[in-house]
């Protein structure tokens, strides 16, 4: 039996971190960056063994799932058309501080995600994966079941992307829960009342303001 496939656009401490747990939790697992793959090489084996680098068109190739992990100021790097009718992860948080003044986000930091969709409109956006910072998502990943799992949300329009993302979440050791359309997704990150909440699955839906599903 196969194993699922996750690409990991970015080779920073998030993607690092995001990669090693997605390998221990069965994920056949590529991380790429701009440049040589061959630079991230050694850093790769010693800080997520079992993940592969290779390019960033290998990476796309790679998998349906993609997780983009790069700073909010590069993604504009990347081609429009790169990730056509792939589910892509936008786990990016803009910073003023650090990121500079970019006016599609500070005007409206609420939809970021959807500046995102409008530049990626060949991928199924979903935002996730970045409530928690890599020191956190790193420390509390929990098996499913276990007393007190901590819970982490997935936003998106297309509904099919978000169930993907769910199971990843809940793979990786987080309590999934499906926060809706993905301009909700602007209750994830900086300023919204999910970001940066250690929480259990019924803590944050009562965080985001979400009935529990129905059993």
């Amino acid at each position: 039996m196969s194993r699922p496939r996750l690409s990991i656009i970015g080779a920073g401490k998030f993607g690092m971190v995001l990669a090693r747990a997605a390998v221990e939790a069965g994920y056949d697992t590529v991380l790429a960056r701009s440049g040589d793959s061959a630079d991230i090489e050694m850093m790769v084996d010693i800080l997520a063994p079992g993940a592969k680098a290779v390019t960033l068109a290998d990476a796309i190739a790679h998998a349906h799932l993609i997780i983009l992990a790069v700073p909010t100021t590069r993604f504009r790097e990347l081609s429009q058309d790169a990730f056509a009718g792939k589910v892509l992860v936008d786990t990016m948080n803009y910073w003023a501080i650090t990121d500079g003044n970019l006016p599609e986000f500070a005007e409206k930091p609420a939809e970021t995600s959807r500046v995102v969709q409008r530049y990626f409109a060949s991928a199924k956006v979903v935002k996730s994966l970045n409530q928690l910072g890599y020191h956190q998502f790193r420390d509390e990943r929990r098996a499913a079941g276990t007393s007190g799992r901590i819970a982490m949300a997935a936003a998106g329009d297309d509904r099919e992307a978000v169930k993907s993302v769910l199971y990843l979440i809940d793979a990786l050791g987080f309590d999934p829960i499906d926060a809706g359309p993905l301009a909700a997704g602007a209750a994830l990150g900086p300023g919204g009342p999910g970001f940066g909440v250690v929480q259990t699955r019924d803590e944050l839906l009562e965080t985001l303001g979400l009935a529990a599903p129905a059993a």
